[in-house]
């Protein structure tokens, strides 16, 4: 088989890969960064949840020393904003996505932590629109605070390298873990 029928056969067994995604046909998605069109955003979003009625920007993020991540969800405009760092190189950014009490007075938190490599734009666009989209999932359809920055980032962390998301995982990310207690 030629290279170029590989490419087309690849595209009929697997669309999401390459931009065909029924989940995100209502979606406005539009790209600010130079170079970087709305086409090209849509097919980097591929495979994520869609967000209602939310409209999707994608804006440059400037840096003065090192390039670092930047969203926010507008919920008074209905709008998700990602900022990519300009230009663009790879990075790495620690994710905190749990934290425990700690004994004793006052309040204080063991966090735990893990370093993740954003060696692509298309690798930031996914892991801000997760987390970003957890805030959307939190706040318009559960109908709660949507300020649950760690459960946020748990959910970013563990789907958005992998090519279909769902409803269900965000509800695994919410879901805490039953620590196993030692029987005396």
């Amino acid at each position: 088989m030629q290279p170029e029928t590989n490419r087309i056969c690849e595209v009929l067994t697997n669309p999401i890969r390459y931009g065909d995604d029924p989940m995100l046909d209502g979606v406005h998605i539009h790209s600010d960064l130079e170079g970087f069109t709305d086409a090209q955003a849509r097919r980097a979003l591929a495979g994520l949840p869609p967000a209602g009625d939310y409209e999707v920007v994608i804006n440059p993020l400037r840096y003065r020393s090192s390039p670092h991540l930047a969203a926010r969800c507008e919920f008074e405009d209905r709008r998700i904003v990602l900022q990519v760092p300009i230009p663009f190189r790879p990075f790495k950014e620690p994710v905190v996505y749990a934290a425990r009490r700690k004994r004793g007075h006052g309040i204080r938190f063991a966090w735990a932590s893990e370093t993740v490599s954003f060696r692509l734009r298309r690798e930031v666009l996914r892991f801000l629109y997760c987390h970003e989209w957890m805030h959307w999932y939190l706040f318009e359809e559960l109908g709660k605070r949507s300020s649950a920055e760690t459960a946020c980032d748990r959910f970013a962390l563990r789907n958005f390298r992998r090519f279909q998301v769902s409803v269900a995982d965000a509800d695994a990310a919410l879901r805490r873990r039953s620590r196993r207690r030692a029987v005396a």
